[in-house]
């Protein structure tokens, strides 16, 4: 049961509820600078709650599952992903967004404070004039996938370009090291300048010899002196059933290898689902539309409708109107959390033939004479609005 006291996630943002991705970003980076407690020092402890409070609403709005779940139940919908506790900084999987939004300012900011929030004690200086092992970058591809591959689940076969360890040289870069020319040895590039809150340093690593503070005197051939060449790579991909565009699946250290042997990155598969020619998809359930003469509508009868497990026989009443839609329970797309299927939902349309015979004709002909007058129609939209 979620916490009702708990405010709304949008609320505590201030964003729409079709807020984009981009919009939830902005809105998190700005906010994140009004409520840093190094910005409120009067009042630092109101100040990290609402930091807390805002970077859990973050933390659920801008992952697509999540926000998936949260809109479909609220706070009880993600309580599961925060523990009984509920949200702490154990949970915030977005450091990274942080990093980003307070880079190069880090001695502005007095120990103890955002680092020591995260992290749980006293900010370590990175430094640069050691070897920087960073992790690689991340490579994010495209997997289309139809429905039927969708409902069943699927393994796909893909292949990608991705930085690999040089096998020449086994990621050194060379032989024989010296001096960065640039930064002297120290491995950090120092900038200072004055603003309203004092001086700021921004200190960034050395784009030359990344941190390490040397360089490779004899580059290997194989790789520049990189330590690292493009190889393509082949995994085989496995797709649970019930994903949608919009969900992701992360191949941890299939992405780019890092630089000064440093770790992989990952590889982030983004699922992206073909449109359909038969079924239009809203969350798990599924619709399509099947068309009835109007004999059968008047009469009743059955009439083969399509599934993603092949054709079904549906019985269609007698009287049966255009546009009356019937609801095939279970068959339309699995649930991803693994229980339930959604349902099928089939709109019949009577369909009025464009070309008759003379036969046709005639028959037709002779059943008006029997035919009743229509009912007059209810005020429809155009009439409330102009008043006719």
């Amino acid at each position: 049961m979620g916490d009702v006291n708990k405010r709304d996630y949008y609320e505590v943002l201030g964003i729409s509820r079709n807020a984009t991705e981009g919009d939830i970003k902005s809105t998190y980076r700005r906010l994140a600078k009004k409520y840093h407690p190094d910005m409120n020092r009067d009042n630092p402890k109101e100040a990290t709650e609402k930091f807390k409070e805002m970077s859990e609403a973050y933390e659920v709005l801008v992952d697509s599952n999540k926000r998936a779940q949260y809109d479909r139940f609220g706070h009880a919908g993600v309580s599961d992903a925060f523990g009984k506790g509920g949200f702490d900084w154990s949970n915030f999987t977005h450091f990274s967004d942080i990093r980003d939004i307070f880079g190069g300012f880090e001695d502005f900011f007095e120990t103890g404070s955002i680092f020591d929030m995260f992290f749980g004690g006293p900010r370590r200086r990175q430094r640069y004039g050691r070897p920087h092992r960073m992790s690689g970058p991340d490579i994010k591809i495209k997997l289309k996938l139809n429905l039927k591959e969708i409902a069943k689940g699927v393994e796909k076969k893909i292949k990608y370009k991705r930085l690999e360890r040089c096998p020449d040289c086994g990621g050194k870069g060379g032989t024989s090291k010296e001096t960065c020319p640039v930064c002297k040895g120290t491995g950090e590039i120092r900038q200072a300048r004055r603003s309203l809150f004092g001086q700021i340093v921004n200190i960034t690593s050395c784009s030359r010899c990344r941190g390490e503070g040397s360089v490779i005197k004899n580059p290997c051939r194989s790789c520049g002196g990189d330590g690292r060449v493009k190889k393509t790579a082949t995994l085989t991909v496995k797709i649970p059933e019930g994903v949608a565009t919009g969900n992701y699946i992360p191949m941890r250290g299939e992405g780019n290898v890092g630089p000064n042997e440093g770790p992989s990155g990952d590889l982030i598969v983004l699922i992206e689902e073909k449109e359909d020619d038969i079924f239009e998809r809203k969350g798990n359930d599924l619709y399509c539309r099947v068309s009835i003469s109007f004999s059968k509508a008047a009469l009743g009868g059955e009439v083969d409708v399509p599934t993603l497990e092949g054709k079904v026989r549906l019985k269609i009443p007698s009287g049966t109107q255009s546009g009356k839609l019937f609801r095939l329970r279970g068959k339309g797309m699995p649930n991803l959390q693994g229980y339930g299927s959604g349902d099928e939902y089939v709109e019949i349309i009577v369909w009025t033939p464009t070309k008759l015979s003379s036969e046709e004709k005639r028959l037709i002909a002779e059943l008006s004479k029997y035919e009743s007058e229509p009912p007059t129609p209810k005020k429809g939209f155009f009439s409330k609005i102009f008043g006719l």
